[in-house]
């Protein structure tokens, strides 16, 4: 049972859940997930993202922008 005012943190996204969050297409982030530049597992028929694979996608794009820029 959940106390009130809690509230509950997703702790991973679906694919569209993470296109959602990322701003990005449905369609550009199969694409990712499928070249594996955004890590996900398989959970039945369904990929799941954990929202740390997230935020390690975008410091990787961060990372590759700064370097591009120096």
């Amino acid at each position: 049972m959940r106390k009130p005012g809690v509230v509950l943190k997703p702790r991973w996204y679906t694919v569209a859940e993470t296109a959602q969050l990322l701003g990005f297409g449905l369609s550009k982030t199969k694409m990712l997930v499928a070249t594996r530049k955004i890590r996900s597992v398989k959970d039945g028929g369904h990929r799941r993202i954990l929202p740390e694979w997230i935020d390690d996608y975008i410091a990787r794009q961060v990372a590759e922008s700064e370097d591009r820029a120096a």
